[in-house]
């Protein structure tokens, strides 16, 4: 038989753990038992496990956890999730699945408070097994008459249990009727007792029988595999007798068996006790200790026993073979177990296909050991003896390892973290329960707590790197305050061991073997362990070689150099073989120019290794390799066990083959990824003793085949890749973008499949990430064939990485292998991996993808730059390259031309949003495109990318040397704006678009109509400084007053009147200013006519949000032409109405906002805002007589009481600088203020109507009160019958004569200065005068002044008509 292996894998990284569905019970006096679980392991460990195959199903795998109270279902040929139910009590052993027909599956288990549950699933074929949350009734209830009991369970059907009870009894159950989803199950309970009439007869003579306590109690039941028609039941119970059962007789056979394994020697058999007076009983825990089959030559069943002899030192036991012939049971044959079994415990065992498989218990771990059965004493040697297998040597962190760790430089933290988390050295289970238990140990230290125990973490792995080690502190050392590093370390070390220690005591518990057996034929036979599956596969040379070399056994002739070198491996130290493991990566990983065979001497006289030989091992190696002779044949027979395969491997399969292979479950590519991690282990353990070996005859090297060396180096090169990858977590790094990306052209459909189809668990509790190996991710990508080793070898032979055979070279599959694991997400293993392999143009493509998915654009830009020379017809790339660089394209083909690869690059960085690298690759394109190639969208992309990186005027540059109009004119404006936006207007400014000046005032005019002109940016600002700058100061006042009118068209919120309005009068300021620098006679601008302002001349204009384009295209406007004057009369309007709501805001608010011009400067007057009325007024052309009353009025006030007036605002009149300046008191600096205003707004064009406002005014305010004296004598010089008039209206006779006399004794020096006596000259108001005299005739109290002018006036007027006599002849 050929040797075999033990593979596993953890169930908990495969499988979620989903909420459990409760079970009840009927039961009304059922205690609530607490869980009793087992403190060394955790609750999810199984305590029982058994394997349940049928075409229509699958495999399943029934599991018992939670110290007895959970059942859990796993399948293992679908990827449906678990199935878990909690029931209300322990479950007593050997719960079982059957088939009822073919349409459902019963799950029948026994409690220990006597309740017989059957658990039905509905099987459909092509649907999931189960559903977790189906709405149904999942199990029907039974309470057995006999109350509690603690026997064991015997399935034998649907129809049928058996229970074992206390003194060997057994209670059938068979069902009358089975229940359904409203109904339970209807069992006939029928007791069979051990104990026959001749045992009766024999219990009354006491010498024959003396069976101790407890004997007869039943450790073991078994019954012939489903389906079947054989209704017996088997049993062997403590004083190891093996008794069959019927339905009908009872204990219808009973046999006695020795203690000792028969055909032992007669001292050992007397050292035993005797089998017909045992005095040792076999223990009471449950036991798998029958095995009933049907051998494949006969039909009738037969049963093998197993009696355990655990004190033995030759074995753990014999077997005995009986054959069942009625109700007789007739002894075969008995073996003894094989020598490596002693002191092991059997935990299982089963026969297939007439071969024994048995499964053992050494010392925490499982052993298989096999043999074929023999039906009677004559076949017994030609069984072929035992044949065991184990699992391949592994590291265990011991804390003798965990020192040979930290002899390589690093951080001790992140070496023992590496450890713990290498795939299969422990499960995410184990991990998640050490880190609890150790963060609930440092919990129970006294307060304060490490910040690190107090905060939630995403993953496992970060809780562990955080916390363990978080309670050491630095000390110093209380005298001279140095800091203690040499202790601290030590702590830090003693902490991550006492860690490591307690993961290494979970995961033993949780490899505790259970079962064996066999699901699909294919998957061969299967280890369940507590918290395992494992699988007995064949043992590949290097891990026989490698079981062979660790155990220190004997080995055939061929293989003596491998013991030479495994025998130099182990003499050499730890530490020295470290540091040759380390300098022999540097040396792989470097590009060498020189021969191989200086190198390693180079790196021997380095180390010193010759040194470090004592000379006994060097004499023993110089003897031993005399005998051998051709030490290079022997060093490459070696190599070729390294990188070797099996025959099957390279067998092609047909594509119908592939087509037809079903998709392999996930957890046997777990098995696959672990054997394949396995064998490479052990490989690279035999490829660095042949480099170590190398080192040992460096002298003897420069003989050597220089083709051997180079090939040993690339055979350790990609071993040691293959052992770094193995190594690594697959976490859940593989995104599904990331595996989206792995279905590119040149993937078998099958990967693709397989890719869709990957099942990737969920994490068991808040923070469990499921934990799968790299290797597994890499299996699920490469494919996976049925069947160890095959599937492995297979696997690893697809990386091509033992196939290369000179370390200058990187071939296609070597280049493939570390772009997949690019495309799966894992960047640093990828990074790690190129490392290793020379630059190859493939390997620097791959690189450079590396470095761009990591954001490393200018790295990757560089190395994109080098590979433009692979492309093209001139290129000089030898075949090997070029396959391995097309591997890895797009196409997997290489691009024609550079222009194509260009191409490919910049969209790779675009993807990346790297701008920078996408613009300059196109720029590259574009710079050896094909002539007469279309390249507008490469010109696009580049103008666009270099606007969006703010490079404008590089964009500017490549815009006016694009070779296409049309583009030009797109880009300007992306360009235009893009600068507006980024607040680049003074580097817009500074390009003169020449040639597109147009386009750019296009676009910035559209802007400026239909943007916002409160938001930035700005465009008719923008454009206002455009047109300046190139002297159009007629548009750029067009400009700005078109941006006045859109602020004047958005005060509808009273809340930004003021803000908006300042916004308007700036823009109305610069328009003015811009069109004073036109010429005189063409101050003008035009508007388009629209609805809203065809009809609102000089008023103010709402202007529509979108002006269409047609309403300035030539020969289609209607034209509206507005003045300079038309400018500052908005202006002057506009800015009165602002003086006048922030003097009162509440205009706002009373919807007052829109007033008259008139109606404005009256208020600014009211408000004393006296400047600013007269200024308005006259801008607007508006009537100032209410404003010069009003000013009047307010120096009246003045005279009378100036402390009340000057409380109020005076601020625009009175407190100027230039009235300030002015001497005397506020009302004489009134009534100058109030005098100076007349004489600059009143006069000859006003008719003096301000003045004569004026005084009215004070004639009405107090008639008694003289009238200044500058007043009366502008209104005497100017209008002294409007003077004379006034006096007469407010009866004030005597200022009336005395203006009368004035009157007309200046109009007699007129008189008489006139040189033409004309009529005109001898005119005066006599009607008047006549008037003046019949009111001062009439006034009865007239003053004696009134009366003295009155006679003057009378005189006067005497005088006057003898002149006008005079003169009358002379002028007729």
């Amino acid at each position: 038989m050929e040797p075999s292996v033990l593979v596993a894998t953890h169930l908990s990284a495969l499988f979620p753990a989903p909420q459990p569905i409760t079970v009840y019970s009927t039961q009304k006096d059922l205690l609530n038992l607490p869980r009793r679980n087992d403190p060394g392991h955790p609750p999810e460990h199984a305590s029982f496990s058994s394997l349940f195959h049928t075409p229509l199903t699958g495999t399943i795998l029934l599991r018992v956890t939670h110290g007895g109270f959970m059942l859990e279902l796993l399948s293992l040929s679908s990827d449906v999730p678990p199935l878990r139910f909690d029931f209300p009590a322990p479950i007593l052993p050997n719960p079982s699945i059957v088939m009822s027909g073919s349409d459902e599956l019963h799950v029948l288990l026994a409690t220990r408070f006597g309740s017989l549950y059957r658990i039905v699933i509905p099987v459909r074929e092509g649907t999931p097994l189960w559903t977790l949350h189906a709405n149904r009734r999942w199990y029907r209830e039974y309470v057995l008459q006999a109350g509690w009991v603690d026997g064991l369970v015997q399935v034998q059907g649907t129809h049928c249990v058996v229970i074992s009870l206390p003194g060997g009894s057994l209670l059938r159950l068979e069902a009358d009727a089975l229940g359904s989803d409203t109904q339970d199950d209807v069992w006939r309970e029928t007791r069979s007792d051990a104990r026959s009439f001749l045992h009766s007869i024999a219990s009354l003579l006491p010498a024959l029988h003396s069976v101790p306590p407890g004997g007869s109690d039943v450790i073991s039941i078994s019954t012939h595999p489903q389906p079947t028609d054989i209704g017996n039941v088997w049993t062997l119970s403590r004083d190891r007798h093996l008794r069959m059962w019927t339905a009908r007789g009872g204990c219808v056979a009973e046999c006695a068996l020795s203690s000792t394994a028969p055909g032992r020697s007669v001292a050992a058999r007397n050292a035993s006790p005797s089998p017909a007076n045992p005095s040792v009983l076999l223990p009471p825990e449950p036991q798998r200790l029958l095995c009933v089959f049907t051998p494949s030559h006969t039909d009738d069943p037969h049963v093998i026993a197993f009696i355990p002899t655990e004190g033995s030192l030759t074995s753990g036991g014999y077997f005995q073979l009986f054959a069942v012939n009625g109700d007789t049971l007739r002894t075969l044959t008995a073996f003894e177990a094989s020598e490596t079994s002693a002191h092991c415990h059997l935990q299982d065992f089963t026969v297939l296909d007439d071969m024994l498989y048995t499964l053992w218990d050494k010392q925490g771990q499982s052993m298989v050991e096999i043999r074929g059965l023999a039906w009677d004493a004559s076949e017994e040697r030609t069984t072929g003896g035992w044949s065991s297998a184990i699992y391949a040597q592994e590291a265990e962190l011991t804390p003798a390892y965990l020192d040979e760790l930290l002899l390589s430089p690093g951080s001790l933290a992140d070496k023992f973290f590496e450890a713990i988390m290498r795939p299969g050295i422990f499960s995410p289970l184990t991990l998640q329960t050490a880190i609890t238990q150790y963060t609930d140990a440092c919990r129970s230290l006294p307060p304060p707590y490490p910040s690190q125990l107090l905060v939630s973490y995403a993953t496992v792995g970060e809780q562990i790197a955080s916390v363990v080690g978080c309670t050491v502190k630095r000390t110093k050392d209380p005298k001279t305050g140095a800091p203690l590093d040499d202790n601290y370390w030590n702590a830090l070390k003693r902490d991550w061991e006492g860690f490591i220690a307690r993961c290494r005591e979970i995961e033993r518990n949780g490899r505790w073997p259970l079962a064996i057996g066999r699901g699909n034929p294919d998957d061969g036979v299967l280890i369940v362990e507590r918290e395992r599956i494992a699988s007995l596969a064949g043992e590949d040379l290097p891990l026989r070689l490698h079981r062979q070399l660790s155990s220190s056994q004997p080995m055939d002739d061929q293989f003596a150099l491998l013991e030479v070198l495994w025998t130099m491996r182990t003499k050499l130290g730890p530490r020295l073989m470290s540091d040759m493991e380390s300098g022999m990566s540097d040396v792989v990983q470097q590009e060498t120019a020189f021969h191989y065979a200086d190198i390693i001497q180079d790196q021997a006289r380095l180390t010193s290794f010759r040194e470090q030989i004592d000379e006994g091992l060097e004499s023993w190696i110089a003897g031993r390799l005399q005998s051998i002779g051709q030490i290079e044949g022997a060093a490459r027979f070696v190599l070729d066990i390294i990188g070797g395969f099996d025959k099957e491997v390279k067998r092609e399969e047909e594509d119908s083959e592939l087509l037809s292979r079903p998709i392999s479950p996930d957890w046997l590519r777990a098995l696959t990824a672990s054997y394949a991690s396995t064998s490479v282990h052990a490989r690279y353990d035999i490829a660095l003793a042949l480099v170590t070996f190398l080192f040992f005859l460096a002298d003897e090297l420069p003989q050597w085949d220089q083709g051997l060396l180079a090939e040993i180096f690339v055979v350790y090169r990609g071993i040691a890749m293959l052992r770094y990858v193995a190594r690594q977590p697959a976490g859940d790094n593989a995104t599904p973008s990331a595996q989206a990306q792995l279905g590119a052209p040149g993937n078998d459909d099958e990967v693709v499949a397989k890719l869709r189809n990957m099942h990737v668990s969920t994490s068991r509790g808040a923070k469990f990430q499921p934990s799968h190996s790299l290797f597994h991710r890499l299996v699920d990508l490469y494919g996976h064939s049925p069947g160890l080793p095959v599937s492995a070898h297979r696997f690893l032979d697809a990386t091509g990485l033992l196939q290369s055979i000179s370390p200058a070279h990187a071939t296609r599959l070597e280049v493939l292998f570390c772009e997949r694991l690019r495309l799966l997400g894992y960047r640093e293993v990828a990074r790690a991996v190129v490392a290793w392999l020379p630059r190859t143009p493939g390997v620097t493509y791959v690189l450079a993808r590396l470095w761009l998915d990591e954001g490393r654009y200018d790295d990757a830009a560089s190395a994109m730059e080098t590979l433009a020379g692979s492309f093209g017809p001139h290129t000089a790339l030898a075949g090997e390259d070029q396959q391995a660089l097309a591997g890895v394209l797009p196409s997997e083909k290489l691009f024609p031309t550079q222009f194509d690869f260009y191409l490919h690059v910049a969209d790779l960085f675009k993807a990346a949003l790297s701008t920078y690298h996408d613009v300059s690759f196109t720029q590259l394109a574009l710079s050896v495109a094909p002539p007469g190639l279309d390249t507008m969208a490469l010109w696009h992309s580049v103008i666009k990318g270099l606007t969006d990186l703010g490079q404008y005027e590089d964009a500017y540059t490549a815009l006016v040397s694009a070779p296409y109009e049309r583009l030009k004119r797109e880009c300007t404006s992306q360009l235009l704006y893009r600068m507006c936006e980024e607040n680049a207007v003074d580097r817009l400014m500074a390009l003169n678009f020449a040639g597109l000046a147009d386009e750019v005032e296009d676009a910035l005019a559209f802007k400026a109509r239909n943007a916002d002109p409160r938001i930035r940016p700005f465009y008719s600002r923008i454009l206002y400084t455009w047109y300046v700058s190139r002297g159009d100061y007629r548009n750029a006042a067009l400009t700005m007053y078109q941006r006045a009118r859109k602020l004047a068209a958005l005060m509808g919120d009273p809340a930004t009147f003021v803000e908006l309005a300042e916004l308007q009068l700036e823009a109305y300021v610069v328009a003015m200013n811009s069109l004073a620098l036109v010429d005189a006679k063409n101050q003008w601008i035009t508007l388009p006519i629209t609805v809203e302002t065809g009809h609102e001349p000089r008023k103010r204009r709402r202007l529509t949000k979108h002006i269409p384009e047609s309403k300035y295209a030539a020969g289609t406007r209607d034209a509206e032409m507005v003045e300079l004057k038309d400018i500052q009369y908005e202006y002057a309007l506009l800015s009165a109405r602002v003086e006048v709501v922030r003097k009162d805001p509440t205009l706002l608010s009373a919807g007052e906002i829109a007033l008259p011009s008139a109606s404005l400067v009256l208020r600014l007057a009211q408000s004393n805002r006296f400047n600013t009325a007269m200024a308005t007024a006259r801008s607007l052309d508006v009537d100032m007589s209410d404003l010069f009353g009003h000013l009047t009025n307010r120096c009246l006030r003045l005279s009378r009481n100036p402390d009340a007036v000057m409380s109020e605002d005076t601020s625009d009149w009175l407190l100027t600088d230039k009235v300030s300046s002015w001497p005397g008191t506020p009302a004489e600096k009134g009534w100058r203020y109030l005098r100076q205003s007349l004489e600059r707004h009143d006069g000859p064009q006003t008719d003096y109507r301000y003045t004569k406002v004026a005084l009215e005014t004070i004639m009405a305010f107090d008639r008694t009160s003289p009238p200044p004296p500058w007043l009366i004598h502008t209104l005497e010089e100017h209008h002294p019958e409007y003077l004379i008039r006034t006096c007469l209206r407010f009866e004030v006779l005597e200022s009336a004569l005395d203006h009368t006399l004035s009157m007309m004794r200046r109009s007699d020096a007129r008189l008489t200065d006139e040189l033409s006596k004309s009529a005109s000259a001898t005119w005066l108001p006599y009607t008047l005068i006549d008037q003046v005299l019949v009111a001062a005739d009439s006034q009865s109290d007239l003053s004696p002044r009134g009366r003295s002018l009155l006679s003057d006036l009378r005189a006067e007027i005497a005088s006057r008509l003898k002149k006008v006599q005079k003169y009358s002849p002379a002028a007729a």
